[in-house]
C-alpha cells in the first residue's frame, strides 16, 4: 500500500484537533466525532490535554483512503509546545497547515509558515470555521496570499478559467502548459504542490463537517507517494515512555526495511531492536517487519536522541525555536537535587525543549522553557512520574550577546611544554542569523588537522557573552590565523587557545544585549484600543491596526517578551473577558533596558575563571597570565587585520591624489562639526535638539575628507499617533475624539513651522480603513499623510528617512525606542515625544519674547508678514502657552 505521512499544524484555537478528527470519521477509522470541549477526542488521550482543551504532545493515527495509508501526525497548536511540533516536521511528506476564518492569519500561523519553508514542506491549507457569518471568503484569501504566498490559490475553483491562470503564474512549467492548452494537467499541478510553487486552499467547517470530503480528496488528488532507496534509513524525531516505563524510540522510515532483532546504530551506539509498534492513538500494533514510509515507535535502544539520522539518513540540524525563560525548580525539603536530577534527564529527553541545567554556582536546578504553561505541564509530569512535588521561582528571561563591529580575537595557551596560538576574525551577522563557523588560515601557517581541530572547540561549547554571560549569537567567527608546536602542542592546547580568543575577541568587540520578542495578535472591544495603545507602547512594542469590524478591533506588533509575558492576565481584566491576545515567538533583538539588564545581572568577565579572557604566554620556562588588553602586545603571530590593513593601503597608494586635505575623525567628532555647522546661523538657542549620539555604533571610523557641503532643507517627520499619545492633554482628548486630538496637534505643529521654517511631514497609520491608499495633504503650512492598508506610520517614515538622507537634513519626532534605533541607524536627528513638546513651547516663548521686545519700533516684524488666520492663530498660541 502507498503510504503517505501528513502533519496537520495550526495556531491554538483554529480547530486542528476538529479537524483530525472529521478526516478519521469520514476514513471510518473512528465511529464518533470526538470533541475538545467533551474531552473525548481520538488524540487528545493525555490527562492534561483533555482538562486543559490543548495539544501537548504529538500524537499519530493511522488510517487508510482509497489505496493510501494515511499517518497523521497532530502537533500541538499552543506556542509554548512550538518545540514538539517542529521535531514532528522532520518526518512528513506533507502538511496541513489550518488557518480560522474568524481570526485569519495570526503571528503563530507567519511562524508555522517559516518553518515550514525551512524544513521544505509542500503544504495543503485548510481555513476553517467557515460557517461563521461575519466570514468574508475573498477577504481571507486577499489576506492569506498576501501574509503567507501569492501561490496560495482557492482550489474550490479548481477547473475554471481563473483557477487555470492563478496557477500558470506559479511556476514556469504551469504557465507553459497553459498557453499550450488552455489549461494544466492535475500531474504538473501535483508536481507545482511538491516544489512548494502552488499552495491549494479549501474551505469549510470541520465541527459540520462541511468541506472535509472535498478536501480529503484534493490531498490524495495532488500529493505524490515519495520514492525510498532500498538502503535502510531512518530519521528519529521522538523519545517517549509507555505506561510500563519502557523507552520508545519514535522515527520514521526512509529508506530500506527493520525487522525485530535488527541492531541499529549512529555510529556512536549500536542497539538492537526488541520490539517494533505501529500506534493509533492510545493503541498500537505490534509488528515484525516494516518498510519505507511507515512512522513506528521501537523499544530497546537507550541512547537515541530526536534528530539522530540511522543508515543513510544524515541526523538534522539544531532546532530553529528554543527557550526564552529561565525558572529555578525548587525541590522539597528532604529532596537530594543529585538524586532527582538524573530522573528529570528523562523528561528533557522526551521534550529536549525543555533544558534541565544544574548550576554549579548556585547549586540550584533550573529549566529552560519557552513558556509558563510549560512549566505547569512539568511540574505535573514530575508529580506524575516521580511523585515529587516541585515549586518553581520567578521565571528569568534567557537573553542573547552580539557584536555590532569586526574585531580580532588572539588567544594564546603556552605553560610549560605547551603551545597553540589562534586568531579568530569576529564579524556581526543578521539578526537570527545564529553563529557561523569558517576558515580563512593558510595550511602553510597551519596545518590542516590542528584547524579542523580549531572549528571543533568553537563548535563544541556555548561560547558567553561579556556583558552578562549570556550565550552569543548572530555573528561569524572565522580562524584566520594560527601557530602549533612541532614538539609541545597537545590537542587540547588548541581547545584553550580557541576560547580564550573568542572571549578577548568579545572584550575588544562593541558588544550589545539581546532580548526575546513576541509577535503578537490582540482583538478587544473598539473602546478598549486606546488603553491597549498606551500599554504596548509602556512595553516597548510596535503595532497597528490589522482591521475592525466595527465592535472590536485587532492589533498586531510585536513586544518584548519580558515586558508582555503576563499581559493576557491584563487584557481579560480590563476587556471584562471581551479580549484574545495571542503571543508567538518572533525571535531575538536589541534589548530595550540593556543598561538595567546588565546592572541586575551583575556579570563581570574578568571573574568568570571558567571563560578566561586573558592567555598564557611563557617566559624563562615560566607560564604567566596576560590582561586581554595586552594580549596582542604579546602574541608571536602578525595581527590579520592590520596586516589586511596595510594590504588595501599599499594597494590604493598609487590612487591617491591630495591627502592633505584628509584626517580621520571619530563619530563623536563628527557629530560635534555637524551640531556646529548645523545651528551655526540660529543662535544660540537653536530650534533643534542636537543629534544624540546612539548608544551603538552602527558605522565603523572611516576617513572623512574635509570639503564644504551644501546646506541641506530641513524635514521634521512626525509620528502622529506616537506623539498623540504620548502627551497626556492630546491622549486625554483622543480618549474622547480621536479627530479633535489630531486637529490639536496639528495646529501646534502648523504654529511651529512658522517659527521654525522648516519642512514638517505628520504621518498617521491608515486607521481602519480598508484598502485604503496613501493620501497626502496639507494643512496650512505643513504636510500631513495617511499611510496606505497594512503600511505603518513607522515604516512610511524608515522609508522616508533610507530613500532621503542623502538629500535633507531629516530629524524625526517618536518615542517609539525601536523605531529610534532604525532611523538613528539612518543617520537621522531624534526628538522624542517629550523633547519635541518642550521645543514647541520654547520656540513660542521665544517668539513671545522678540514680540514684546519688538512692539513699538518702526520697522518690519515676523508678526507683521503673517496673514491675519496666521497672525491669529500665532497669538492664541503665545497666549496659551505664555
Amino acid at each position: 500500500m502507498k503510504k503517505l505521512v501528513i502533519g496537520i499544524l495550526a495556531h491554538v484555537d483554529a480547530g486542528k484537533t476538529t479537524l483530525s478528527e472529521s478526516l478519521l470519521y469520514l476514513s471510518g477509522k473512528i465511529r464518533k466525532i470526538g470533541r475538545v470541549d467533551n474531552k473525548d477526542a481520538f488524540l487528545d488521550n493525555y490527562e492534561l490535554e483533555r482538562a486543559r482543551g490543548i495539544t501537548i504532545f504529538s500524537k499519530q493515527a493511522v488510517f487508510e483512503i482509497d489505496d493510501r495509508q494515511i499517518f497523521l501526525l497532530d502537533t500541538p497548536g499552543h506556542v509554548d509546545f512550538s518545540g514538539e511540533m517542529e521535531r514532528t516536521l522532520q518526518v512528513l511528506d506533507y502538511a496541513i497547515l489550518v488557518i480560522s476564518a474568524a481570526d485569519g492569519v495570526q503571528g503563530h500561523t507567519k511562524t508555522l509558515w517559516r518553518l515550514l519553508n525551512i524544513y521544505n514542506i509542500p503544504v495543503f491549507l485548510f481555513i476553517n470555521k467557515m460557517d461563521r457569518e461575519d466570514v468574508d471568503k475573498d477577504k481571507l484569501i486577499k489576506e492569506i496570499k498576501e501574509q503567507l504566498d501569492d501561490g496560495c490559490i482557492d482550489f474550490g475553483k479548481a477547473g475554471t478559467g481563473e483557477f487555470y491562470e492563478q496557477l500558470a503564474m506559479c511556476d514556469e512549467k504551469t504557465m507553459e502548459a497553459y498557453l499550450e492548452d488552455g489549461k494544466i494537467e492535475n500531474s504538473l499541478i501535483s508536481k507545482a504542490v511538491a516544489k512548494r510553487k502552488v499552495f491549494p486552499c479549501f474551505f469549510g467547517s470541520a465541527l459540520k463537517l462541511e468541506g472535509i470530503e472535498e478536501f480529503t480528496k484534493g490531498i490524495i488528488k495532488y500529493s505524490i507517494i515519495p520514492n525510498y532507496p532500498h538502503e535502510f534509513g531512518a530519521k528519529i524525531f521522538k523519545i517517549t515512555r509507555d505506561g510500563q516505563g519502557n523507552r520508545l524510540t519514535h522515527m520514521k522510515l526512509t529508506g530500506g526495511k527493520l525487522k525485530v532483532r535488527d541492531v541499529l546504530t549512529n555510529g556512536v551506539w549500536e542497539e538492537k531492536v526488541n520490539q517494533i509498534r505501529i500506534y493509533s492513538g492510545e493503541k498500537f500494533e505490534a509488528v515484525n517487519e516494516v518498510e519505507a514510509g511507515d512512522v513506528i515507535a521501537v523499544t530497546g535502544l537507550t541512547k537515541a536522541r530526536p534528530g539522530e539520522g540511522l543508515g543513510i539518513e544524515e541526523a538534522s540540524t539544531f532546532p530553529v525555536l528554543e527557550p526564552v525563560l529561565r525558572y529555578q525548580i525548587i525541590l522539597p525539603n528532604g529532596c537530594d537535587p543529585r538524586a532527582i536530577l538524573p530522573k528529570l534527564r528523562e523528561i528533557e529527553e522526551e521534550q529536549p525543549e525543555i533544558q534541565i541545567v544544574w548550576d554549579e554556582h548556585l547549586q540550584e536546578i533550573q529549566a529552560k522553557v519557552m513558556g509558563e504553561v510549560q512549566i505547569e505541564i512539568l511540574q505535573s509530569l514530575i508529580k506524575e512520574r516521580f511523585d515529587v512535588d516541585v515549586a518553581f521561582g520567578d521565571g528569568k528571561i534567557l537573553y542573547k550577546e552580539t557584536i555590532l563591529n569586526t574585531v580580532e580575537g588572539v588567544g594564546h595557551f603556552e605553560p610549560l611544554r605547551h603551545y597553540a596560538e589562534v586568531h579568530l576574525l569576529l564579524e556581526p551577522g543578521e539578526r537570527g542569523s545564529g553563529l557561523k563557523f569558517d576558515t580563512k588560515c593558510s595550511e602553510d601557517m597551519l596545518s590542516k588537522n590542528w584547524q579542523r581541530l580549531a572549528l571543533t572547540h568553537l563548535k563544541e561549547k556555548e561560547h558567553k557573552g561579556v556583558l552578562t554571560g549570556s550565550p552569543i549569537t548572530d555573528m561569524k567567527i572565522t580562524l584566520v590565523s594560527g601557530k602549533a608546536h612541532n614538539k609541545h602542542t597537545e590537542g587540547g592546547d588548541f581547545r584553550e587557545a580557541t576560547y580564550r580568543a573568542v572571549r578577548q575577541g568579545l572584550k575588544e568587540a562593541e558588544s550589545i544585549l539581546l532580548e526575546p520578542y513576541y509577535d503578537f495578535y490582540l482583538e478587544l472591544p473598539e473602546k478598549m484600543v486606546g488603553r491597549a495603545m498606551t500599554d504596548i507602547e509602556r512595553m516597548n512594542g510596535t503595532f497597528e491596526i490589522s482591521r475592525s469590524n466595527g465592535s472590536m478591533t485587532v492589533l498586531v506588533g510585536s513586544a518584548p517578551v519580558s515586558t508582555m509575558r503576563n499581559y493576557q492576565k491584563e487584557v481579560l481584566a480590563y476587556t471584562k473577558g471581551l479580549g484574545r491576545l495571542f503571543c508567538s515567538l518572533k525571535g531575538y533583538d536589541i534589548c530595550h533596558n540593556q543598561e538595567e539588564v546588565i546592572q541586575s545581572i551583575g556579570y563581570d568577565s574578568e571573574k568568570d575563571a571558567e571563560n578566561p579572557t586573558g592567555s598564557i604566554f611563557c617566559q624563562q620556562g615560566a607560564g604567566f597570565f596576560v590582561e586581554w588588553y595586552r594580549v596582542k602586545e604579546h602574541m608571536h603571530l602578525e595581527s590579520y587585520l592590520k596586516k589586511e590593513t596595510n594590504l588595501e593601503t599599499e594597494t590604493d597608494e598609487s590612487k591617491k591624489t591630495n591627502y592633505s586635505e584628509e584626517k580621520t575623525i571619530s563619530l563623536e567628532e563628527i557629530d560635534k562639526i555637524i551640531n556646529k555647522t548645523f545651528y551655526a546661523n540660529q543662535g544660540k538657542k537653536s530650534g533643534w535638539k542636537k543629534r544624540k549620539a546612539p548608544t551603538y555604533s552602527y558605522y565603523k571610523t572611516s576617513n572623512y575628507v574635509g570639503k564644504k557641503e551644501e546646506k541641506k532643507d530641513e524635514y521634521l517627520l512626525v509620528d502622529g499617533y506616537n506623539i498623540i499619545f504620548a502627551w497626556q492633554e492630546l491622549k486625554e482628548l483622543a480618549d474622547e475624539n480621536m479627530d479633535g486630538a489630531k486637529t490639536k496637534l496639528l495646529d501646534l505643529l502648523s504654529n511651529y513651522q512658522w517659527i521654525r521654517r522648516c519642512e514638517i511631514i505628520v504621518v498617521f497609520d491608515a486607521y481602519r480603513v480598508e484598502g485604503h491608499r496613501e493620501e497626502v495633504m496639507d494643512y496650512y503650512n505643513i504636510r500631513v499623510v495617511y499611510t496606505r492598508e497594512a503600511q505603518t506610520a513607522d515604516e512610511y517614515i524608515e522609508k522616508f528617512a533610507h530613500d532621503n538622507k542623502k538629500k535633507y537634513d531629516i530629524t524625526v519626532a517618536t518615542s517609539d525606542s525601536l523605531q529610534q534605533i532604525i532611523v538613528q541607524g539612518e543617520g537621522c536627528a531624534l526628538l522624542s515625544a517629550k523633547e519635541l513638546k518642550a521645543e514647541i513651547i520654547q520656540a513660542n516663548k521665544r517668539m513671545q519674547e522678540e514680540y514684546e521686545e519688538k512692539k513699538g519700533i518702526d520697522r518690519n516684524y515676523l508678526m507683521d508678514s503673517l496673514s491675519k488666520k496666521a497672525k491669529k492663530q500665532m497669538e492664541d498660541m503665545v497666549k496659551g502657552e505664555g
